[in-house]
């Protein structure tokens, strides 16, 4: 596919016209420190007299200085800002010790092997070591405490272990499971050495060969990312590698061969942009946690092109922007974001913390949409990355609320129903989407919902984290708000990693389609089916319905020869002291929700795990049989469902009290001076006028000036038949799911 660059070449286009004597940077072996001017390319040899380790150590101290994220003779100060802003030096030290107290500083890199203690290392741990993400740790502990030498000897020789480990090929290679040099693992490595690197520049103890051999180091890895990378790979591994290749490229320009690690990168990184954030700005993993890590990949890149002058193509940054509004989009009122799929950074949490992620785009594009989400500070890895300039911008942050409505995200279907952005609105999130290309990290969620209101996620889903033992069951169906048949759940033949890390993913998911999306100022209505039970012989489909701006209401449709056993499932902790029709979740402060069920059911019970519950509501014995569901939050006990009333009024809104005479064979409906939702409905008479319908469906009637307007909210296709007047004029019209017919009172 012929497409725009996304970015210009460094300006190197003088190193293209001369023929270089110097070698190529191997990627099997490291440079020794006293061959490494024989790979600088010929411009850069000219900036020599002599090639000293002194000399060559001294020229990049200089080219770091110029060229990193901020220049390291500003780190005291930037280490004071930062200690008084994150307060994290105990964090560092216990994770510092934490590694010292496990690996010794000339580990192992390949399995089996123990801790120091004598325990096994298993393969989780030891991707975490590969990334070396705690020897950023180490680094700050060397600084807090009392400069002790021997911790920069630490990180000097665990990064010679690898190396030797790469010398003599025993170190990790599975590719998909624990390879130590696999893109994303070498790409985390590289951006944390490089922060080390430059965090030590300025101590004595990191002498000119310590800084070579880094340097060296990181042009292996270089190297082996470059040569790994020839062609496009779906995920965000290789978007890590190659953001890091970038860098990397960017930094050591001096080398022969860096300008092809640029222009592959950059390739790489515009292929990633294009197939992999979906045309409405969402990453295609359909996670929050993914997608916020595709901000980080690409944040890197394009903070440090501006840096060092690199012209960057505006379709590029749009993009870039692009994935921060739809962080906005998909917020919830309280400026938290909906759990999708493998989200991963706080186990078990039922909410996103987004902030740290804007508070980076308000940086980048001084955005008041993007400040209205922002804090005072980054996340603190983030920080060491700003430029002085950003990080006084955190001082005085401009906010402007959102006016984003209902919406839908109609690439990676995503569905949106939102009230408003006070902190106590509701908002719902439907998910409807698959990913065809690598739907690794989906969960068996299909037409699952998740809702916010009066500041809870009172229909929650959960965080994971690969290495516990059920992530699988938090993976799958029964802790979604979903739908089932039987004992079947969606998510099927579960297929673990190759590593063992725990990571897994499911080889069958259901395929959805959805049927409609409607939002309008009476309703937000959403209709999709998918196949996940079509293997028993089930036909399924799911409305989601918000009845602006009080309740949802859900129906579950399903249709078989045969008789099931049909549920819904509800994430929350409820009670049932009401049976199966009514049950209740209250919050701390006595706000709650009702899930009142229209049709009778005739069972409930409840589950759990890691402190999370669930219930489970079923009818039995069933071929064709429809859940009818009101989702009703509240604020106090006096504006509950009235479990002891006659009749069922929620809100302004009264149960089967309309002034339609209806004619169906479980009719129901829902009627205010608003409108009027009616479900299964074959006929509806009122003084003169009729309607009649092709089959028993679901409608919304409105009076609104001197018109009647008949929506369908049903999953099929309708024909209507009006019959008005004395004469018994009569129109016959079809109305697909969504459509409205409007005709004169």
């Amino acid at each position: 596919m012929k497409r725009k660059a996304f970015w210009t070449t460094l300006l190197l286009s003088t190193l293209m016209n001369h023929k270089s004597l110097a070698q190529p940077i191997p990627s099997n072996s490291v440079i020794p420190v006293d061959e490494l001017a024989n790979y600088l390319n010929e411009s850069a040899r000219k900036e020599f007299s002599d090639f000293r380790d002194s000399t060559l150590a001294m020229y990049f101290r200089e080219k770091f200085s110029e060229r990193f994220f901020y220049d390291y003779r500003s780190f005291g100060d930037r280490l004071l800002n930062y200690n008084t802003i994150f307060k994290n030096q105990q964090n560092h030290k216990k994770r510092a010790l934490d590694h010292i107290g496990k690996y010794n500083d000339s580990t192992q890199w390949i399995l089996p092997f123990n801790y120091s203690n004598g325990d096994p290392v298993n393969a989780y741990a030891l991707r975490h070591l590969a990334r070396q993400h705690k020897m950023v740790d180490i680094a700050f502990f060397y600084f807090n405490e009392k400069r002790d030498p021997e911790l920069i000897k630490y990180f000097e020789n665990q990064m010679q272990s690898l190396n030797a480990a790469l010398q003599a090929k025993k170190y990790e290679t599975i590719e998909d499971g624990n390879g130590v040099y696999e893109a994303f693992r070498s790409g985390y490595r590289i951006l944390n050495w490089l922060w080390i690197h430059n965090m030590f520049l300025n101590e004595e103890e990191y002498s000119d060969e310590d800084q070579l051999t880094t340097i060296a180091t990181l042009l292996q890895h270089g190297q082996h990312l470059y040569e790994r990378n020839d062609k496009f790979k779906f995920g965000n591994h290789q978007t890590k590698g190659v953001s890091a290749l970038a860098m990397l490229a960017i930094l050591f320009r001096d080398f022969e061969g860096t300008d092809l690690w640029l222009e592959r990168a950059m390739l790489r990184l515009g292929e990633h942009l294009d197939r992999e954030i979906n045309g409405d700005g969402f990453q295609f993993e359909r996670s929050i946690h993914y997608h916020m890590s595709d901000i980080n990949n690409y944040f890197y890149v394009y903070q440090f092109s501006k840096l060092n002058s690199v012209e960057v193509d505006k379709e590029w940054e749009d993009k870039l922007r692009g994935l921060f509004t739809t962080l906005v989009k998909v917020a919830y009122p309280d400026r938290s974001a909906p759990v999708l799929q493998d989200d991963t950074e706080i186990p078990w949490a039922e909410k996103n913390d987004i902030s740290g992620a804007m508070t980076l785009g308000y940086l980048l594009f001084e955005d008041p949409e993007f400040g209205y989400f922002a804090t005072n500070k980054v996340d603190d890895r983030i920080y060491w990355f700003l430029s002085n300039e950003q990080v006084q911008l955190l001082k005085n942050i401009d906010q402007k609320r959102p006016t984003y409505g209902s919406m839908a995200f109609r690439d990676t279907h995503y569905y949106i129903m939102r009230e408003g952005w006070e902190p106590d609105d509701k908002m719902m999130i439907v998910s409807a989407g698959l990913d065809p290309d690598k739907p690794d990290h989906q969960h068996g969620d299909m037409l699952g919902v998740q809702a916010m209101a009066n500041g809870h996620a009172i229909l929650p889903n959960y965080q994971v984290r690969y290495s516990l033992k059920d992530f699988d069951l938090f993976k799958n169906s029964m802790v979604k708000n979903v739908a089932l048949v039987d004992d079947k759940l969606q998510g099927m033949r579960w297929k673990s990693n190759k590593g063992g890390s725990g990571f897994g993913k499911f080889g069958e998911l259901p395929s959805p389609e959805v049927i409609t999306w409607e939002t309008n100022s009476d309703f937000d209505l959403f209709v999709g089916r998918h196949d996940g039970f079509e293997d028993i012989g089930v036909d399924y489909s799911r409305q989601v319905i918000y009845v602006k701006d009080d309740f949802w209401i859900v129906k579950d449709n399903f249709s078989s020869d045969q008789p099931h056993v049909y549920k819904q499932v509800w994430q929350g902790h409820y009670t049932h002291e009401n049976g199966p029709d009514l049950i209740r979740a209250t919050e701390h402060d006595a706000s709650g929700h009702d899930i009142f069920q229209l049709v009778s059911l005739d069972s409930v019970f409840s589950s759990g795990a890691r402190g999370k519950h669930w219930s489970v509501l079923s009818k039995d014995n069933q071929k064709d049989f429809s859940f009818l569901t009101i989702i009703y939050p509240y604020r106090g006990y006096s504006n509950r469902i009235d479990e002891d009333a006659e009749k069922k009024n929620f809100y302004d809104w009264k149960l089967n009290q309309s002034e339609w005479e209806i004619i169906g064979s479980n009719p129901v409906s829902i009627s205010s001076s608003k409108g009027t939702y009616l479900f299964s409905v074959k006929e509806l008479q009122i003084q003169n006028r009729k309607i009649q319908l092709s089959e028993e469906a679901d409608l919304f009637l409105l009076h609104k000036d001197n018109q009647l307007f008949i929506y369908s909210i049903d999953s099929r296709e309708l024909t209507i038949t009006l019959t008005s007047g004395s004469r018994s004029k009569s129109l016959t019209s079809v109305l697909k799911p969504g459509e409205v017919l409007v005709t004169d009172n």
